[in-house]
Parts: structure tokens; sequence; C-alpha cells
């Protein structure tokens, strides 16, 4: 099965955090992992943060981020998503970063796994809702 992950997964497979054993055994059980190419940045954020503020070596995040493109089967450029993931965002009256993903996974007919609950609530009662799976 092909699915589109979000950077709150894609964190998990770097930091030891609830949910980390879920999100990695994604990288062993699905077919096709994608996002769009933001969850580089999203991830690096995630990753800096964990070095300034929980003790995170910085060798070890710059390991993790090098790794973090290997982990995805395709990279889509966010330039291709960004009509529909504003279209999105003003519809849900969501962030449009987190918008990126559910446009990803609408145009692959695919599912958007996620931990962010916050995400997972906004969805929950709309036509989104059986795009988005909680990790």
């Amino acid at each position: 099965m092909t699915i589109v992950v979000d950077a709150s997964v894609a964190v998990r497979w770097f930091l030891d955090v609830p949910g980390s054993e879920k999100a990695y055994r994604l990288i062993e059980h699905e077919d096709r992992i994608l996002a769009p190419d933001l969850v580089m940045a999203e991830t690096a954020s995630a990753l800096w943060k964990a070095v300034r503020f929980a003790g995170l070596k910085p060798a070890t995040a710059a390991e993790a981020i090098a790794a973090a493109g290997a982990a995805f089967h395709e990279l889509v450029p966010a330039r291709t998503l960004a009509d529909r993931a504003l279209a999105i965002a003003l519809d849900l009256r969501h962030p449009v970063y987190d918008c990126f993903y559910l446009a990803l996974a609408l145009a692959r007919a695919s599912r958007l796994v996620t931990a962010d609950d916050r995400l997972l609530r906004v969805c929950r009662r709309t036509r989104f809702a059986k795009l988005v799976r909680s990790l």
C-alpha cells in the first residue's frame, strides 16, 4: 500500500518518543511511503528543537536528517501541491503546512498517516476524514 506520512511520523523514526515503534513499523511494512518535500524542513526543525531543548546530540541530529530522505520512496515537490494545499487550508481553517500532506494524499489516492492530534480532530467531520488515519 502507498501512504503519505507527515513530519509528526517522520520525526518518530529518529527520536525515541511515544509512537516511535509504530512509526518505524511503517517503514518495514508499507510498499511506498511518500511526502511533500517540505517534510525535510519540518523534520529538521523538530530535530533542532530536540537538540536545543531535549538534549539530543547535534551529531545524532545530523545523522538523522541525512537518513530521513532515504526513508521515503518519493518526496514530491511542494510547488506541485501548493494550489490544492491552500484551498484545503482555507476550507479547513487550518495551517497550510499540514494541508500539503492532505493534498498529496488526495492526488495519489492514498491515506495520510499522522501523529498530529490537532490535524486528526480538524479532519474528523469533514470530507478529509477518510484520508487521514492516526499513527
